[in-house]
């Protein structure tokens, strides 16, 4: 079945397929990606906490 969203990448409607789902959803999994650049629909995206930026004093 072939599924057209807008792709904010491209700026235009375009394809978007199911990627292989590693998260054990099956045919149920909700991702997708924009066969004609690659950008991903990702529903609950990992969260990566950032380590605080350490200010670098010079001597003066």
């Amino acid at each position: 079945m072939d599924e057209y969203r807008y792709c904010s990448t491209c700026d235009a409607q375009r394809m978007f397929e199911r990627p292989e789902c590693l998260d054990g959803h099956g045919a149920d999994c909700p991702e997708r990606c924009c066969v004609r650049c690659g950008e991903a629909i990702l529903v609950d995206p990992p969260l990566v906490p950032t380590a605080p930026r350490r200010r670098r004093y010079l001597a003066a």
